[in-house]
């Protein structure tokens, strides 16, 4: 199935948490976008990762309850690394230091994708 968008939004639903804690984002059969609750703790990220094909368009926004949660997304071929930390390129606008709330962009690359939720100020929800 060749899915052509794929927004992600804020979020509830069964996920699956890989080996490396990462949870991975899937769609049931016929949908294309997923929504997700969590709550991120200060000074650490919640990682989720998706798997998209190169082409397709993908939207990722954050809302959090005191405007306090943002969004790091990185391309295929990232690399988490032994003292927590994500290595490897960011895509446009959705990088360190751009506090990302919302991104919308047509894929580079197929492969898995990692978004990085952190809060900017205290826990957010």
């Amino acid at each position: 199935m060749n899915i052509s968008r794929i927004p992600i939004i804020a979020l509830f639903f069964s996920v699956t948490v890989l080996a490396d804690g990462v949870t991975a984002i899937q769609f049931p059969t016929g949908q294309s976008s997923r929504t997700v609750s969590a709550s991120v703790v200060r000074g650490e990220r919640d990682r989720y990762s998706i798997i998209a094909k190169q082409g397709q368009t993908m939207t990722v926004a954050i809302h959090a309850i005191e405007d306090n949660a943002v969004f790091n997304l990185y391309a295929p071929k990232y690399r988490l690394q032994a003292d927590g930390s994500i290595a490897g390129e960011t895509l446009p606008n959705a990088g360190e230091g751009d506090d990302a709330v919302e991104w919308t962009g047509v894929l580079p690359s197929s492969g898995r994708y990692l978004i990085a939720v952190g809060g900017t100020r205290g826990n957010a929800n």
